[in-house]
């Protein structure tokens, strides 16, 4: 059983910074793929950032390259979301999600590849 924690959203105002938090626990996770999506109100959940954890490798939305970055800090088994030139259009509930298998381009986004998830932080941005 593997059990995600996110913390960190909040309410911020458009420009500022954001770091979301997943705390992973219950198994190892030298194969697993991490990953963040978000939800906003009557929108469908959708990819936002994801991390395979023994390659490094990394895959992002369009519309979040170059303002995100994830990360992983292997010991904590903690993944990290550092949002950075927030808009209003990323307000949503932002989930962690981690799938026990290596994950690439293709298949990163897809929210059926994942095995575990998390309960969800807000983030609000403000104009």
């Amino acid at each position: 059983q593997v059990r995600l924690v996110e913390s960190g959203g909040g309410l911020v105002q458009a420009g500022d910074s954001l770091r979301l938090s997943c705390a992973a626990s219950g198994r190892t996770f030298s194969s697993v793929t991490m990953a963040w999506f978000r939800q906003a109100p009557g929108k469908e959940r959708e990819f936002v950032a994801a991390i395979r954890w023994s390659a490094e490798a990394t895959y992002y939305a369009e519309s979040v390259k170059g303002r995100f970055t994830i990360s992983r800090d292997n010991a904590k088994n903690t993944v990290y979301l550092q949002m950075n030139s927030l808009k209003p259009e990323d307000t949503a509930v932002y989930y962690c999600a981690g799938a026990m298998k290596p994950l690439y381009q293709r298949t990163a986004a897809g929210t059926g590849q994942y095995d575990y998830w998390g309960q969800g932080t807000q983030v609000t941005v403000s104009s």
